[in-house]
C-alpha cells in the first residue's frame, strides 16, 4: 500500500486517459495550454492548493508520451495509472491505486477553473453525509428535448430542480469502488460518479458551484476557460 495514500484524508483521481475528439485538435485536450501551463497542470494544481488533498492519481492511456515530459511528473503526490478505454474504467483504476483512502474526489483533466471555496464546501461534507456530493450548477436556460433522430423540438423542459452536473465529485472511497464495479460488470450507462450511485439506489446531495467551472470539450471553451482563469488569479493575489 502506498504510505501517502494510507495517511491521506483525501486523495483525488483524474481520468486523462481520452483524446478528446471534439476538440480538433493533434493532441489530447488535457495537453492543451492556458498560459505557461497545460490543462492538466491547472486542473490538479486547483486540486493541491486545498490542503485536504494529500495525493492526486491520474490514469493516463497506455499509449501517453506526454505525461513525463511535464514537471508534473517529478511531483511526489501525484502517481501514474493505466486508465481505461472508458472513464468508468479510469477512475476504477485510481480507485484501486487509491486503497487505504476514506473519501475519494474525483476531478476532470480538462475542468481548470476549479474555484477554491466551491472544493472547500464539497469536501466539507465528510462531516455530514455517508453518500457524497458533487459540484452542480442550476439550469438557467430554457431546455429543449428534440425529436428522436431529428432537429427539430419535441417539446419544451421543465428546467425546475435540472442541474449541471460538474465536478469534483466526492465519495466515500468503498462505496464508489463498489457502486462503479457493479455497474460495469452489469452493462450500466456510466456518464459520471455519480450516475453509478444512482444506479445502485443511492441519491448523492447537490453542492451548488460556480458556472465558469467549465470543462474544455470544445475550441472555444479553451478561450473561455483562459479568461476565466486568469480573472480567478488576478482575485487571489489581489
Amino acid at each position: 500500500m502506498n504510505k501517502l495514500a494510507s495517511l491521506a484524508d483525501v486523495i483525488a483521481v483524474v481520468p486523462a486517459a481520452g483524446i478528446g475528439s471534439r476538440m480538433q485538435s493533434t493532441c489530447p485536450k488535457q495537453y492543451l495550454t492556458i498560459g505557461q501551463h497545460t490543462l492538466l497542470e491547472h486542473s490538479i494544481a486547483r486540486l493541491l492548493a486545498s490542503p485536504a488533498v494529500k495525493q492526486v492519481i491520474v490514469a493516463l492511456s497506455p499509449d501517453d508520451v506526454q505525461f513525463a515530459t511535464l514537471p508534473l511528473a517529478q511531483d511526489m503526490r501525484i502517481v501514474r495509472v493505466t486508465g481505461g478505454e472508458t472513464r468508468a474504467e479510469s477512475v476504477l483504476a485510481g480507485l484501486q491505486a487509491a486503497q487505504g483512502a476514506a473519501w475519494v474526489l474525483v476531478h476532470d483533466a480538462a475542468r481548470p477553473c476549479l474555484h477554491p471555496d466551491d472544493l472547500s464546501r464539497l469536501l466539507a461534507v465528510r462531516s455530514t453525509s455517508k453518500v457524497g456530493a458533487i459540484l452542480a450548477a442550476p439550469v438557467r436556460d430554457t431546455m429543449k428535448r428534440g425529436e428522436p433522430g431529428k432537429a427539430t423540438i419535441a417539446h419544451t423542459v421543465e428546467r425546475d430542480d435540472l442541474w449541471h452536473a460538474l465536478t469534483p465529485q466526492f465519495f466515500p472511497h468503498e462505496l464508489l469502488f463498489a457502486c462503479l464495479t457493479r455497474a460495469l460488470n452489469e452493462g450500466a450507462t456510466i456518464t459520471d460518479e455519480a450516475s453509478a450511485l444512482e444506479y445502485c439506489g443511492y441519491h448523492p446531495e447537490l453542492i451548488s458551484g460556480r458556472s465558469d467551472n467549465i470543462k474544455v470539450t470544445r475550441p472555444e471553451d479553451l478561450a473561455l476557460a483562459a479568461f476565466y482563469l486568469t480573472q480567478t488569479q488576478l482575485k487571489e493575489s489581489a
